[in-house]
């Protein structure tokens, strides 16, 4: 992830107008000219972006992540003395009707509404638009 971390940072950078630190520059400046002079087949490859044949790209792998992440908290928080088994089916539960009723609404958004503050359904929003599949499976 530390190519991701990086890409980041030159992004944050440049939309700041900032400059890039040399090592950062150079770092870039490599990998563009490994692609360019046709070093390396992809942008991907050049910039050390791979995972393994028939594994998950790392933006998915990424995704994945940042939505168990708000399954997790949203099971910590609102159904804490439950059983494990308990807490999914009450997720998986609330997340179907969330996805047939205010995801709606909300896809098309930039922003978390703010009434969802401390709910369930901020929680929910978080993992929707993290860009991994939603709802998922009970289990």
């Amino acid at each position: 992830m530390r190519t991701i971390d990086n890409l980041r940072e030159v992004a944050r950078r440049c939309r700041a107008g900032e400059q890039l630190p040399a090592e950062l520059a150079a770092w870039l400046g490599r990998s563009l000219e490994d692609f360019l002079f046709h070093r390396r087949r992809s942008l991907d490859d050049a910039l050390g972006l791979r995972w393994p044949r028939g594994g998950v790209a790392w933006w998915m792998e990424e995704a994945i992540r940042a939505r168990d992440a708000a399954l997790r908290e949203l099971a910590r928080r609102f159904y804490p003395v439950q059983s494990v088994s308990a807490q999914a089916r009450d997720v998986y539960n609330r997340s179907i009707r969330y996805a047939a009723s205010a995801w709606l609404r909300d896809r098309n958004r930039g922003e978390m509404p703010a009434q969802y503050r401390g709910s369930p359904h901020e929680w929910l929003w978080h993992a929707f638009v993290s860009g991994a599949a939603m709802p998922v499976g009970e289990r």
